[in-house]
């Protein structure tokens, strides 16, 4: 009988290099391969399960809205979605609109329409989209044309926009690039996820809304991993009282399911017009439902705050970690739930060390080569976080120079 992973290389594209395991059940914060054997799941599916796996309030959502109708075209009023769209624009700009996707890539696409049907209104002459080096958008080809990564844009055909790349955290490069080429807005992730986990600073983000400002350029912000949570508030870019024209969403808020969209601000609210864009799944009355259920118990039952408490925690035993073992470790960058190790291994070694913490019963990421990416459900305990850290330490020790 042939093995899972075999019928998976049989029938399946290699589009991603997978684990060798096969997941036969998820609960709470961890895995369950089909041999019974457990995983502390620090990885959530790329950002996406954010309250950890089969929550009671999601699966509650889940059959009630299942009971009642799965799909309905959106030429119909979808309760769930107006719903879930009005919490969204309330905790963010206060008045705006939501667009809804399926995915984060999608809400790319959706943002560069938007950004050309503003340009056609104000016919200030400016073009273009600024991104970041190292930038991650998506990978369908409007949002690879913004996904600044060689290995995933390689030379597939791309649109005909114009795309201005600056590296992070450099402000006067990015002020030169606005003034010479005068594009119509700037799109950044507040932490580089994909680019490994590299933070934008306070001053960088800042001089980009005064840039937007003056220069008249939109600001958009990618939360797609970023937002629902993750880092101590909804949103990242809320740690800095930035505002933004445009928030783009995905992952976390549906709660398991398919979901994404784009917040934008009054100003720009209504430039979509029926049959500018559009998807025949979106927005997804299920996951809508799942989304609420999220902000459920992100925003009444205090999961947020009791995230940032742990969050606190493990940071706190990184930082130890760091201080411990200098010739492994360099630092760790992120916020909250949003992290990324930086060592002294080699791409090979951390590529060791991420098997090893498989096989010991922890499921971790690797980005950039050579950073140790974690994305921690916001249900994680502290025991969980002395678990982890007990077995970080105990195999980077026997990595440690001698």
């Amino acid at each position: 009988m042939q093995t899972w992973q075999q019928l998976d290389q049989a029938y399946i594209m290699s589009t991603v290099s997978r684990y060798p395991i096969a997941i036969g059940k998820a609960e709470g914060n961890y895995l369950y391969d089909t041999e019974g054997k457990r995983y502390l799941d620090l990885f959530t599916g790329l950002a996406v399960n954010t309250l950890g796996h089969s929550h009671p309030r999601i699966l509650e959502a889940l059959e009630e809205q299942g009971r009642r109708f799965l799909h309905i075209s959106n030429l119909f009023l979808n309760p769930p979605a107006i719903r879930l769209a009005e919490r969204l624009v309330k905790h963010t700009f206060g008045q705006g609109k939501v667009y809804f996707s399926n995915s984060g890539a999608e809400a790319t696409e959706a943002a560069v329409k938007l950004v050309h049907k503003w340009i056609q209104r104000e016919q200030h002459g400016r073009q273009g989209i600024v991104v970041l080096n190292n930038s991650f958008h998506g990978r369908t080809l409007g949002a690879l044309r913004l996904t600044r990564q060689p290995g995933v844009y390689q030379d597939f055909p791309q649109p005909d926009f114009p795309v201005f790349e600056v590296e992070p955290n450099q402000i006067d490069s990015l002020m030169e690039v606005c003034r010479t080429h005068r594009p119509a807005a700037i799109l950044v992730e507040p932490i580089l996820g994909a680019g490994g986990v590299v933070s934008l600073e306070r001053a960088y983000l800042e001089t980009i809304e005064r840039l937007c400002k003056e220069e008249q350029m939109l600001f958009l912000v990618d939360e797609i991993q970023t937002g629902i949570g993750r880092t101590g508030k909804l949103f990242a870019y809320q740690h800095f009282a930035l505002s933004p024209d445009i928030i783009l969403f995905a992952k976390g808020i549906g709660g398991g399911l398919p979901l994404g969209g784009l917040i934008a601000s009054a100003h720009v609210a209504d430039l979509f017009q029926p049959g500018d864009h559009g998807t025949t799944f979106a927005p997804s009355p299920l996951s809508a439902a799942l989304g609420n259920a999220v902000l459920d118990v992100l925003l009444e039952d205090g999961l947020l705050e009791q995230g940032r408490q742990v969050a606190d925690a493990l940071w706190e035993e990184l930082y130890r970690l760091q201080q411990a073992h200098p010739r492994v470790f360099k630092g760790v960058d992120g916020r909250g739930m949003m992290l990324g190790i930086r060592t002294h291994l080699s791409a090979e070694q951390v590529k060791r060390l991420q098997s090893e913490l498989l096989e010991a019963g922890i499921l971790v990421n690797v980005t950039a080569k050579t950073v140790v990416r974690l994305l921690p459900p916001l249900t994680l305990t502290r025991t969980e976080v002395t678990f982890f850290i007990e077995t970080l330490e105990r195999l980077i020790t026997q990595m440690e120079p001698a």
